[in-house]
C-alpha cells in the first residue's frame, strides 16, 4: 500500500504536467538501506524519496515530531496544523537545514499497538521486553524498563517467531495481516503511540528550486492528493482486513492496562520537555503541536468522542 503511494504520487506527477516530467519508482529494497532514505535525497544519490520522518531522530530530534507522537494528534488534528497551524513552515525550517524540501504524502491514520505473545496485566510485564517499536514511541518504551530495537521489515515475522523479539508494531490489520504476526503473537493491542502517522515526499532541494513553478506547484499538489488518498486507502483496507482477521479465533485484542498508559503518558512529557531543551527547533515544533492539540482536543471531544458514542 505504501509503495503503491509513491508510484501513484508519480503518476499523478506525469499526468498533471502533460509529460515534461517523469518520476522513476525503484523497487523496494532495492537501494538496500530503507531507514538512509533522507541521506540519499540530502546527497543527491536520489532526487526524490518517500519515507516516515521519525526514521531520523538520529540525526536531528526535531523531524520526529512530524510524523507523529504518543497521545498526540489525530489524522484531522494533525492535517488541520499542518495545513493552517503552521506545521508547514515549520517543516520547511527543518528540512531546509538538510538540503531537502519536504511535504506530507501519506496518513496510515491511528496505528495499533502491536502483537505480542504474552498478554500485558501490569508495569511489571513490560521490564525487558523486546519490542520492534522506532521513533519517538521506541525511546519512550525504553524509559518504562522496556527494549525497543530495530529490525528491517524483512526480518520481523523470524525475529517475532524465533524470540529475538517480544512483541512487534507495525501499521494495522491491512499491513499486519500479510506479515503474519498474528500467527504467533495472539495478543492483538489497541493503539497508543502512532494516532495520525505521517509520511513525507522529499525533494532534493536544489533540485526542487530549480524546477519552473508550475512544476513545483504539481509536486505539491499531488502530494497532498496521495496523502488523502493513503488515510483514505488505509481506513478501508483495515476495515476489510479486520473482517477477515476476527475470524481467526485465537486473536485477542486487548487494551493496555491503566497504570501502563499513564505510565507511557508521563515518559512521553518527560521525553518530550528534554528534547525541547536540547533543541531549540525542536521545541518550536512540540510547543506548536501542544498549543493547537490543547485547543482541539476539546472541540474532538464534543464532536468525534461524542458522536462515537452516541452512535
Amino acid at each position: 500500500m505504501l509503495h503503491h503511494a509513491a508510484a501513484r504520487f508519480a503518476r499523478n506527477v506525469e499526468a498533471m504536467s502533460g509529460g515534461r516530467f517523469s518520476i522513476t519508482v525503484d523497487a523496494p529494497g532495492r537501494h538496500k538501506a530503507p531507514l538512509e532514505v533522507l541521506g540519499m535525497v540530502r546527497s543527491g544519490a536520489y532526487e526524490m524519496g518517500h519515507s516516515a520522518s521519525y526514521y531520523y531522530k538520529g540525526k536531528d530530534p526535531a523531524t520526529t515530531f512530524f510524523t507523529t507522537t504518543p497521545f498526540g494528534m489525530t489524522p484531522t488534528e494533525m492535517n488541520a496544523w499542518y495545513y493552517y497551524g503552521g506545521g508547514l513552515e515549520l517543516l520547511e525550517k527543518v528540512y531546509a537545514r538538510h538540503n531537502v524540501v519536504a511535504f506530507p504524502a501519506g496518513n496510515t491514520h491511528i496505528q495499533m499497538g502491536g502483537w505480542f505473545r504474552k498478554e500485558i496485566k501490569s508495569v511489571q510485564d513490560l521490564k525487558g521486553l523486546k519490542i520492534r517499536m522506532p521513533g519517538h514511541a521506541g525511546e519512550v518504551v525504553g524509559r518504562v524498563g522496556m527494549k525497543p530495537v530495530s529490525v528491517p521489515p524483512g526480518e520481523l515475522y523470524t525475529a517475532l517467531e524465533r524470540g529475538t523479539i517480544d512483541a512487534v508494531e507495525w501499521v494495522g490489520p491491512a499491513n499486519d495481516i500479510k506479515m503474519g504476526f498474528h500467527k504467533i503473537a495472539p495478543f492483538y493491542y489497541t493503539g497508543w503511540h502512532e494516532p495520525g502517522a505521517e509520511l513525507h515526499v522529499f525533494v532534493n532541494k536544489q533540485k526542487f528550486d530549480a524546477l519552473p513553478d508550475d512544476l513545483k506547484v504539481i509536486i505539491a499538489v499531488a502530494a497532498k492528493e496521495v496523502s488523502i488518498d493513503i488515510l483514505s486507502e488505509s481506513f478501508y483496507r483495515n476495515v476489510l482486513a479486520w473482517e477477515e482477521m476476527k475470524q481467526h479465533s485465537d486473536i485477542v485484542i486487548r487494551t493496555l492496562p491503566d497504570d501502563v498508559l499513564e505510565l507511557f503518558k508521563q515518559a512521553n512529557d518527560d521525553l518530550l520537555d528534554e528534547v525541547a531543551r536540547k533543541s531549540q527547533l525542536a521545541k518550536e515544533i512540540i510547543t506548536s503541536q501542544r498549543e493547537f492539540l490543547n485547543k482541539a482536543k476539546n472541540w474532538t471531544t464534543i464532536t468525534d468522542a461524542d458522536y462515537l458514542r452516541l452512535r
